[in-house]
């Protein structure tokens, strides 16, 4: 299939298009570059412009089988302190991309979806059964375009498989590719920078949470486990399944400071901590049930904390 794979040059997009390719489908990336890296896009075609372009989007998604769509901005403090471009991306440009999808006659669409579409579940793990109420406008706009594919499902025939996964994390095992943004936001990375001299300590927002040591808990999932379960979800889609949605995580959490405890292990260095205050929007913990993956797709995740970290290590001490 000729796959068009939107945010192809970001962190998890480069990964996906990897992937992609391994099992032999033709693969276009389409990147603004805004947060994406031209060197993660490097080896694939890649068109250069922004969803909020209509032409372009439709220019580029013609002749294409399927979508995949990574390009959103993503971070939930961010959202909070400036919705507007939140919605703009990751509403307005969304339905550019599924607009010309539908002009197209695209019939599979994969979104990279998350979990911050729950909110604050009462329950966790958190099964797909969980009603969806986020709390900070990422979780939001990503919501909003979970809704205009079920419609599309219905009035168009698009078929989409809705990915809500946990947190990514790790590097390609090759050591070719990782995980880049500027700034970076995500805690593994910015834990073995503080190593690297490029920060001074990592901040631990909160340590009040009710959690077993007061910090945030969270599913942390490998690079490359997720996007295999993209290749999966896509070949199910066109081998007839139905549209689905459905967790990716690996069903067990850790905290901030077991995170800490990790990269120290792994590394062999201690990590100077601080601890401030909560940031808004922050759930307490977010584990997936991954076991609607497990039966849709034949899909588990199957690397653990440690090899996430030494993924994530490596690739850093490369750059």
């Amino acid at each position: 299939m000729r796959v068009l794979v939107t945010g192809g040059a970001g962190y998890i997009g480069s990964h996906a298009v990897r992937a992609l390719k391994r099992v032999g489908h033709e693969v276009v990336i389409y990147d603004n570059l805004s947060r994406g890296f031209r060197e993660l896009a490097r080896g694939f075609e890649l068109i250069e412009a922004d969803l909020l372009d209509p032409a372009a989007v439709a220019e580029a998604v013609a002749g294409s089988d399927a979508v995949m769509h990574f390009a959103a901005l993503a971070s939930v403090a961010e959202s909070v302190e400036k919705p507007d471009i939140y919605f703009r991306n990751n509403m307005s440009g969304g339905m550019n991309l599924l607009n010309a999808a539908r002009d197209a006659g695209v019939r599979y669409f994969v979104f990279s979806s998350t979990a911050a579409v729950y909110g604050m579940p009462e329950r966790s793990p958190i099964p797909e059964e969980t009603p969806r109420e986020p709390i900070n406008p990422y979780g939001s706009s990503k919501l909003f375009f979970e809704y205009a594919l079920e419609a599309y499902d219905a009035a168009y025939g698009i078929r989409s498989a809705r990915l809500r996964y946990f947190n990514a994390a790790g590097a390609d095992e090759s050591g070719e590719i990782g995980e880049m943004h500027d700034p970076e936001t995500h805690l593994i990375p910015v834990i073995l920078q503080v190593l690297t001299g490029k920060r001074k300590e990592v901040v631990i927002f909160g340590d009040d949470y009710p959690t077993q040591d007061g910090t945030c808990l969270r599913d942390y999932i490998h690079v490359q486990d997720l996007v295999d379960a993209h290749v999966l979800a896509l070949e199910k889609l066109a081998d007839g399944a139905e549209s689905m949605s459905m967790n990716l995580g690996t069903g067990s959490g850790f905290t901030v400071r077991q995170i800490v405890e990790a990269v120290e292990r792994v590394t062999g260095q201690k990590v100077p901590v601080r601890v401030g205050p909560r940031r808004p929007g922050d759930p307490p913990a977010l584990v997936a049930d991954p076991s609607r993956a497990e039966t849709l797709l034949g899909w588990k995740a199957k690397r653990g904390l440690d090899e996430i970290v030494s993924s994530a290590w490596k690739w850093m001490q490369k750059r």
